[in-house]
C-alpha cells in the first residue's frame, strides 16, 4: 500500500484522464494542508479570540467580586469596630471578609461550572484533543478563579483589619 504522498500523482493522472480541462494545482494530503501556514489559521484565530474573551470575562468577574466584597466590608465597618473593641483579633476580621468573599466565589463558580457542564454538548464539536468534560480544564478554571479572587479580596480584608473602633462606633 502506497503512502498518501505517493498517491498524489496517480490521482492527478486519473482526474486528467477523466476530465482533461479541469485545473489541478497544489495537490497535497490533508495532513500537509492542515499543518501548513493557513491550514489551522481560522481555528487558531478562534482560539485566540476565545482566550481574549475569557480573560475579559475573568477580569470583569474579579472586578465585580472586588466591588461586592469591598462594599460588604464597608457596610460592616460598625460591626468590625464593635468586634475589635470587644477583643477580636485583626486576623479574625480579615478572615470574616475573606469568608464572605469565598462564599460568593464558591456559589458563582458552582453556577458557572454547572452552566459549562450543561453547554458541553453544544460546544463538543469545537473541541480538539480534549473530551467535553475534561476534569483538568474544569479544575484549572476553578483554581484560576479562586487565586484571582483571593487576591481581589485581600484589599477589603486589609481595610477591615485597620478599622479604628472609636471612629467606627462614632460613625453611627
Amino acid at each position: 500500500m502506497a503512502s498518501p504522498e505517493a498517491r498524489g500523482p496517480v490521482i492527478e493522472r486519473e482526474i486528467h484522464r477523466i476530465q482533461p480541462e479541469l485545473p489541478l494545482y497544489d495537490v497535497q494530503t490533508m495532513k500537509n494542508a492542515l499543518d501548513g501556514g493557513f491550514g489551522l489559521f481560522t481555528v487558531r484565530t478562534g482560539a485566540l479570540f476565545a482566550a481574549i474573551l475569557a480573560f475579559i470575562g475573568l477580569s470583569l468577574a474579579v472586578i465585580g467580586l472586588y466591588g461586592v466584597v469591598s462594599y460588604m466590608a464597608n457596610e460592616r465597618t460598625h460591626e468590625f469596630g464593635i468586634r475589635i473593641a470587644l477583643g477580636a483579633t485583626r486576623k479574625a476580621m480579615a478572615m470574616t471578609v475573606i469568608r464572605s468573599g469565598a462564599m460568593l466565589m464558591l456559589s458563582g463558580t458552582a453556577v458557572g461550572l454547572a452552566g459549562a457542564w450543561g453547554l458541553t454538548r453544544l460546544l463538543s464539536k469545537l473541541l480538539f484533543g480534549i473530551p467535553p468534560l475534561d476534569f483538568v480544564s474544569f479544575a484549572t478554571a476553578f483554581v484560576c478563579v479562586a487565586v484571582v479572587t483571593l487576591i481581589a479580596m485581600s484589599i477589603p480584608a486589609q481595610r477591615a483589619t485597620r478599622v479604628d473602633p472609636v471612629v467606627a462606633l462614632r460613625s453611627e
